[in-house]
C-alpha cells in the first residue's frame, strides 16, 4: 500500500506500533510489513449524562430535547454496534436512565435501547446527533424478545439489526428514516432448538455474530461436563417463522436450522493427541481446527474467526478457519490476548482488540516457541487474567492480512492515547467503505480501582463524568473500497458436525494418562507425563523436561515445566505452575528465560469474574528484559 520508511523504528515508537521480537520471526520470508499510516480518532457524541440513575433527574436543563440522558458509570451498557449502510450512522446500546415517570413523552428514554449515532458531524430534524431506534416499542411488538442485546450488528438492508439473542425489524423501511418509527418496530426473538421434540425454550446461546451472506450466523454455547467448563462454537441458518407450533414462545421468531457444532467428535486427532502410529509419542498439531469462542467471519464469508487452542504456550491469539476445508491460519502471534475482531470490507486488514503493549499476558506468554502441551489444562485460566474484573487492558490495532511478523505487530489505532486507564470493548466495527472504525472505550473504575485497591481511580472528564465514551478511528489516507454482496454459503461444514436436537454434547478428547515424548520437528524433544484425577474426569497435570527441543532449528528450549489445575467449581480454578525454561540460540546465547520463585506460582481466577489473585512468582525474561506477575486485583 505504501513504501517502507527508512525510519521505521523511529516511526514505530512514535504511532504506537509494538515491536515485540522473536529470532524466529525475524528470519520470516513474509512480505515486508506496511509502513504506519495516519490516523485521526475523535469522539462521538452521545445523549447527556444524567446526573444521577434516580427517575426524574434527566430534566430539560440537562436535555432540553427531552431525548433522554444515559448512564455515567463503567458499566452503563455503552457498546459499539456496526455501520448502518452508507457509512454515516453507527449503532450502539446505551443505557439510559433518570426519565420522568409517564404520561411524560421522555419516559420512554428509560433502560438499555439501541441508537444509531452520526459520524458526519450532522444531526437528525429534532437537532440531536443520535436518533433512538428502541424507545417507546409497545410491548405487543416485542413479544418474547430475549434479555441478550450484545454486539448489535446492522443487517446489509439497513431494515434489520441482529441485536444480541434477538432481530430488530422495520419492515420496508429503513432504521435510520422518519418512516421507522417505534410503532412500525418489531423484535424477534432467536431461537435455538435442543429438545427432540421441539419443546421448551431452547438452549442459551452467546456471542452471535451475523455472517456476510446476511442469512448465516455464527454462535457459542457453554458447557458444564465432569464440573469443568467448556464451550463450543456453532454456524446455523436463519429461518424465520411467523407463527410456531412447537416450542417457546409461540410468537414470531427467528429458529436456527442447519446447526453445525464447529468441532469433529468422531476423531481423537485434536490440536494435542497420541500418535496413531507410535502410542508413547505425542504429537502437536496446529493444523486441525479447535473453536474455543467463535469470533466473527471474514468479509468473503470464507473464514471463521475464533480463539481456541494456542500454537504457542499461554498465548492466545486469534485464528481463522476455511468454512469449506478447515485449513487454520494463524492471524496473530503476539504474546498479547486479543479476541474482539472486525475483518476490513476488503479482508486486506483487521482490527483487534488485544492487550499487546500492555504486558499484561508477557509474564505467561512472553516465551515464544513453546509449545503448548500445559494449555491441555490452562487455556481458560490464563485467558481470564485478560481483564481484572471492571478493568481492560484491550488497544484497538491495524494489522494486515499477514500478520504479525519480525519487528511488525499492527498499528495502534488511538496511538495519541497514552493513558493506560482508557481502553477499549469488545467488538470494534469497520465503516462499509473501509476508511474508519469504531469503537468503544472504559475508563478504570471501583472496584479495580481506588479503596483498598492500589491502584487510584482517575476522574472523567467527559461530559457529566461519564467513564465510557464512543470513538472513531479515520484513516484519512485512504480510498473508499468496494465490495460485492456475498452469495449464501452452504449450510454444511465438513469439519464440523451437524447438530442433532435433544444429542448430547461431545466431550474433548485428551491424551490418555501416561508418560510420552515430544519430537521437536527441527531437532531435540521432551519427555511428557500427563496425569488424571482420581476419577478419570480430565486432565489434572501436565509436566514437560525439553532437552534441546527446536521446531525451527535456531532456537532451542531447555529445562522442566509442570502446571496442576484445581477446580474449585466449573469456573473457578487454581494453578500450581512450576517452570525452570531456558531458550538459547545455535550459538548458546540465552535468548529467554520463563522461571517460577521456590514456592512455584499459584494463580486462582474465576472464567467470569477474572480478578487476578496469586501467590508466589512467574518471571519471563526476554532479550534482557523482565517481565513479572501483575499484582493482586490490579
Amino acid at each position: 500500500m505504501r513504501t517502507r520508511s527508512k525510519g521505521l523504528a523511529a516511526l514505530l515508537a512514535l504511532l504506537g506500533v509494538t515491536a515485540f521480537l522473536s529470532p524466529a520471526e525475524a528470519t520470516s520470508a513474509s512480505p515486508p510489513p506496511p509502513a504506519p499510516e495516519r490516523i485521526e480518532v475523535k469522539r462521538l457524541p452521545l445523549p447527556p449524562t444524567a446526573p444521577s440513575n434516580e427517575s426524574g433527574s434527566c430534566t430539560r436543563v440537562v436535555n432540553p430535547r427531552g431525548t433522554g440522558c444515559v448512564a455515567a458509570g463503567w458499566s452503563s451498557g455503552l457498546r459499539t454496534g456496526g455501520f448502518l449502510p452508507g457509512g454515516r450512522l453507527v449503532t450502539a446500546n446505551v443505557t439510559f436512565v433518570g426519565a420522568p415517570a409517564a404520561p411524560d413523552p421522555a419516559s420512554v428514554y428509560s433502560g438499555s435501547q439501541l441508537i444509531a449515532v452520526r459520524t458526519d458531524g450532522k444531526t437528525f430534524p429534532n437537532g440531536d446527533a443520535w436518533k433512538c431506534l428502541t424507545c417507546g416499542i409497545p410491548p405487543e411488538n416485542r413479544q418474547g424478545m430475549n434479555a441478550d442485546i450484545s454486539y448489535p450488528q446492522p443487517f446489509a438492508d439497513g431494515r434489520r439489526v441482529l441485536w444480541g439473542t434477538n432481530v430488530l425489524d422495520c419492515g420496508p423501511h429503513r432504521l435510520a428514516s422518519p418512516d421507522c418509527t417505534p410503532a412500525r418496530l418489531r423484535v424477534y426473538p432467536i431461537r435455538w432448538n435442543t429438545s427432540a421434540d421441539g419443546s421448551g425454550a431452547g438452549t442459551t446461546i452467546r456471542e452471535l455474530r451475523l455472517h456476510p451472506d446476511q442469512v448465516h450466523l455464527g454462535f457459542n454455547a457453554t458447557t458444564v461436563t465432569a464440573g469443568r467448563f467448556d464451550q463450543y462454537g456453532y454456524f446455523a441458518r436463519l429461518a424465520f417463522d411467523p407463527s410456531p407450533d412447537t416450542g417457546t414462545p409461540r410468537a414470531p421468531r427467528y429458529d436456527l436450522e442447519k446447526v453445525t457444532r464447529l468441532f469433529d467428535a468422531t476423531t481423537t486427532e485434536q490440536p494435542v493427541h497420541v500418535d496413531p502410529e507410535a502410542p508413547s509419542r505425542l504429537v502437536f498439531d496446529a493444523s486441525v481446527p479447535s473453536v474455543g469462542e467463535l469470533r466473527g467471519f471474514s468479509k468473503d464469508g470464507r473464514e471463521v474467526f475464533y480463539v481456541g487452542f494456542p500454537a504457542e504456550s499461554s498465548n492466545m491469539d486469534l485464528m481463522a478457519a476455511d468454512l469449506r476445508t478447515g485449513r487454520v491460519r494463524r492471524v496473530t502471534a503476539d504474546p498479547g490476548y486479543t479476541d474482539p475482531v472486525d475483518s476490513s470490507p476488503d479482508d486486506r486488514w483487521i482490527v483487534a482488540l488485544d492487550t499487546r503493549g500492555s504486558d499484561r499476558m508477557t509474564f505467561l506468554s512472553g516465551m515464544t516457541g513453546v509449545p503448548p502441551i500445559t494449555d491441555l489444562l490452562s487455556t481458560s485460566a490464563v485467558s481470564s487474567v485478560r481483564n481484572n474484573g471492571d478493568r481492560r487492558f484491550f488497544q484497538p490495532y491495524l494489522i494486515d492480512r499477514e500478520g504479525d511478523r519480525g519487528r511488525y505487530r499492527g498499528q495502534r489505532l488511538n496511538y495519541a492515547n497514552t493513558s493506560p486507564d482508557w481502553n477499549a470493548g469488545a467488538d470494534p466495527r469497520w465503516s462499509p467503505d473501509g476508511t474508519a472504525v469504531a469503537y468503544h472505550e472504559r475508563l478504570v473504575s471501583a472496584p479495580s480501582c481506588g479503596g483498598a485497591n492500589p491502584l487510584p481511580c482517575p476522574a472523567s472528564r467527559e461530559p457529566g463524568g461519564r467513564r465510557t465514551r464512543l470513538m472513531l478511528a479515520e484513516l484519512v489516507d485512504r480510498d473508499p473500497v468496494r465490495t460485492r454482496p456475498v452469495k449464501p454459503v452452504s449450510d454444511r461444514v465438513r469439519w464440523g458436525t451437524p447438530y442433532v436436537p435433544g444429542s448430547a454434547v461431545p466431550e474433548r478428547a485428551y491424551p490418555p494418562q501416561g508418560t510420552y515424548t515430544l519430537r521437536g520437528k527441527a531437532s531435540g524433544g521432551a519427555k511428557a507425563d500427563i496425569v488424571w484425577d482420581e476419577a478419570r474426569t480430565g486432565v489434572q497435570t501436565v509436566s514437560l523436561r525439553y532437552t534441546r527441543y527446536s521446531d525451527d532449528g535456531r532456537t532451542f528450549l531447555d529445562g522442566t515445566e509442570s502446571v496442576t489445575r484445581v477446580s474449585h467449581s466449573s469456573t473457578l480454578t487454581t494453578l500450581d505452575w512450576y517452570s525452570d525454561l531456558v531458550k538459547t540460540g545455535r550459538s548458546g546465547q540465552v535468548l529467554a528465560t520463563k522461571k517460577t520463585g521456590a514456592d512455584g506460582f499459584h494463580l486462582t481466577i474465576d472464567l467470569w469474574e477474572t480478578v487476578f489473585r496469586a501467590t508466589g512468582t512467574l518471571t519471563t525474561t526476554v532479550g534482557g528484559r523482565t517481565y513479572t506477575q501483575p499484582a493482586n486485583g490490579t
